[in-house]
């Protein structure tokens, strides 16, 4: 079946480049690796003959492809999307003949800020009967309808092609009539994919974030934000549910879970058939699932915890998205299952593909007869796969990156090294493929976040880096997340020195281990990472020889200002914190501490960091003296999301670094 897709895949790719590697050639490999995923959302229909992926198109387009698993398997283009301020963020089949979609993008507010939004549209597997799902902005409102719908549940009361949408509610004041309608918040509505009828069922409320619907369509729970007397978030959040059959909201109070009371309970899914919630708690200080039964007695039951990492993830299978199992990462992902018979069918995945033990269940036809899957490791990007039950049958569909294919990858390796204070940190170490791992020009590379950890898998800049000959190091910090509550600390920001020290001592053991040549030695970030980056430069100017930040946090005191205005700006202030630390932990006010040069890059359209961050320390650096280069992308967000503008990125970062580490090649 592999083989015929491909071909078909191919021929219907003629929008988008899929170019040889050639890994002596730094031209290509900023091209291969710098292109984005073919597949980057992929779905199987309910009867499951039929798939429908969103690839990445030219630039920053994407692409809605469907192909028949009984028929030619050819590849059919149903839907585009070419704004460049928008995402299509994902497909889901409605039917077996309509898929729903969801596209979010981020406008320019009134006020000058950003202002993200998202809305959803169905269309037929064919291209045609193209229809927006999410309600229309009134004229009489009073303020922009950002967030016009989010799928909570498919197939409500067995049916296709009727599901539950999530709607927001703003004020409307109608100046002809003098009437004022004051309504706001978010509620849920019942809608018809193929017509886009709708019929509301839960009306708004004004503090109300998120609904859970339970396997049936049921909204169950009841997620609400607190706010403070100017409307901005604090923090603290009240979770409701329903017994079965009530139209009545309880709180979760008096928690217990085998019989001892807690606290922090976040509900996440909800088991109708034994009429339980699932959610994370925190105990001894890592998060762990439990489950809460949700007959009024708060009564719960411990299902999966750890001593060493945090358990952060369900695992969910289906279109009722089924609850199955739970996942944590200690050295690699791993998943323990609820459900016996999924258990069996993954250790026989597992035996089956050897090269790829990252296994992602991605999809099921409505009976989970047929499982849609991607496997995957440090080295293979993934292939999708479709597992059919009644005939033990596994199928490759097809490849994630295919420009990739057959190409030498680096071998992640886990690793750990000694901080100066004599803490072990985990970390993750690449070499070239082909190297005997000494003496090597090499890259340290920390994680965005803080908020956030690496893990093993595939990585494509990581694999940039390693096919244009550098060995990488990535550290998880002090301040990184999923090892539990001590090792994350204030954060990354308040204890930046704890964590940005870490980041410098993994450079200082590349070195001290003969991995890395001391005057070899770059560092590159992304996001926080980018940040720690160019705070390493104000702890320790000669470690690093080329600075590499990519959509960096210069200025912590920026940070804070820059959210003012948003709902979540208290909050980010809680995070930065104030007091010495805000200027000490700014490299934008430190600039003539640099010694290194520095490569920076950056979109225009960035909600999580304004763009106004490197703006500036490219001001400071070039008013310090200091070498510098700087490339801005317009209209693109956090994730420069467009294969012309990473490939442009890649392109950079690779003669910079060869330049400035005498690299070559």
């Amino acid at each position: 079946m592999y083989r015929k897709v491909k071909a078909a895949l191919v021929s219907a790719a003629a929008l988008i480049a899929m170019p040889a590697f050639a890994q002596d050639k730094p031209a290509d490999a900023a091209r291969d690796f710098g292109a984005r995923a073919r597949v980057l959302l992929i779905s199987l229909s309910p009867s499951g003959t039929k798939v429908a992926y969103v690839a990445a198109g030219p630039e920053h387009s994407e692409l809605v492809y469907v192909f028949d698993l009984a028929g030619d398997l050819k590849d059919r283009l149903v839907a585009t999307n070419r704004e460049k301020i928008t995402d299509l963020d994902w497909c889901e089949w409605a039917t077996d003949s309509r898929l729903v979609c969801q596209v979010s993008g981020m406008a320019n507010g009134s006020t000058g800020g950003l202002l993200p939004f998202e809305w959803l549209f169905a269309v037929n597997d064919d291209g045609s009967g193209f229809t927006e799902l999410s309600q229309r902005q009134s004229a009489d409102a009073v303020q922009n309808l950002q967030f016009r719908g989010d799928v909570i549940a498919f197939d409500v009361g067995g049916d296709q092609g009727q599901i539950l949408m999530s709607r927001q509610y703003v004020p409307e004041i109608n100046a002809a009539t003098r009437t004022y309608k004051d309504e706001r918040g978010f509620g849920v509505d019942l809608v018809d994919a193929m017509t886009a009828r709708r019929r509301v069922l839960e009306g708004a409320d004004e503090t109300a974030l998120r609904y859970v619907a339970d396997e049936q369509g049921q909204v169950r729970i009841k997620v609400r934000a607190l706010l403070d007397n100017n409307g901005r978030l604090t923090g603290e959040y009240v979770y409701l549910y329903r017994t079965p059959g009530s139209t009545t909201w309880k709180k979760f109070e008096r928690l217990t879970v085998d019989g001892q009371p807690i606290n922090g309970f976040t509900p996440v899914a909800v088991d109708s058939l034994r009429n339980v919630a699932y959610g994370f708690i925190t105990k001894g200080g890592y998060d762990a699932v439990i489950e809460v039964l949700l007959d009024g007695s708060d009564a719960g039951r411990l299902v999966l915890a750890r001593g060493d990492v945090d358990v952060d993830a369900l695992i969910r299978i289906g279109r009722k998205r089924r609850v199955l199992g739970a996942s944590y990462a200690t050295e690699k992902r791993e998943v323990a299952y609820f459900d016996p018979d999924l258990k069996k069918l993954a250790a026989g995945l597992a035996k089956a593909l050897p090269d790829t033990p990252l296994i992602n269940i991605v999809g099921a036809s409505s009976d989970e007869s047929r499982i849609l899957l991607i496997a995957s490791s440090d080295t293979q990007p993934g292939m999708a796969y479709l597992y059919d039950k009644t005939t033990r049958s596994l199928e490759p569909l097809i490849p994630v990156r295919a420009g990739l294919e057959g190409k030498a990858m680096g071998t992640m390796k886990p690793v750990t090294y000694p901080a100066a204070d004599g803490t072990l940190i985990p970390a993750y170490l690449t070499l070239p493929p082909g190297s005997d791992g000494k003496n090597l020009a090499a890259v340290v590379l920390p994680h965005g976040g803080p908020a956030a950890r690496d893990e093993w898998g595939f990585d494509w800049l990581v694999q940039f880096l390693t096919a244009r000959g550098y060995a990488v190091l990535q550290p998880n910090y002090r301040g990184s997340s999923g090892y539990g509550e001590a090792w994350y600390g204030k954060n990354g920001f308040k204890a930046w020195d704890v964590a940005i020290g870490d980041v410098n001592d993994a450079g200082r053991w590349l070195v001290k281990e003969g991995i890395a040549r001391g005057d070899s030695l770059a560092i590159l970030g992304w996001s926080y990472g980018g940040y720690a980056a160019l705070q390493s430069q104000v702890l320790d100017p000669a470690l690093f020889k080329a600075v590499v930040a990519i959509a960096p946090v210069t200025d912590l005191g920026f940070l804070a200002e820059d959210k003012r205005g948003y709902t979540s700006s208290r909050l980010v202030q809680q995070f930065v914190g104030t007091g010495p630390h805000v200027e000490a932990g700014s490299p934008r006010r430190h600039a003539d501490r640099f010694a290194a040069p520095v490569a920076l890059f950056h979109g225009t359209r960035d909600l999580n960091v304004d763009v106004r961050h490197v703006q500036a320390m490219e001001k400071a650096l070039k008013a310090a003296g200091k070498r510098v280069v700087y490339h801005e992308y317009a209209d693109l967000q956090h994730g420069l999301d467009d294969t012309t503008a990473r490939i442009d990125m890649l392109t950079t970062i690779g003669g910079f670094l060869d330049s400035h580490l005498g690299q070559g090649g």
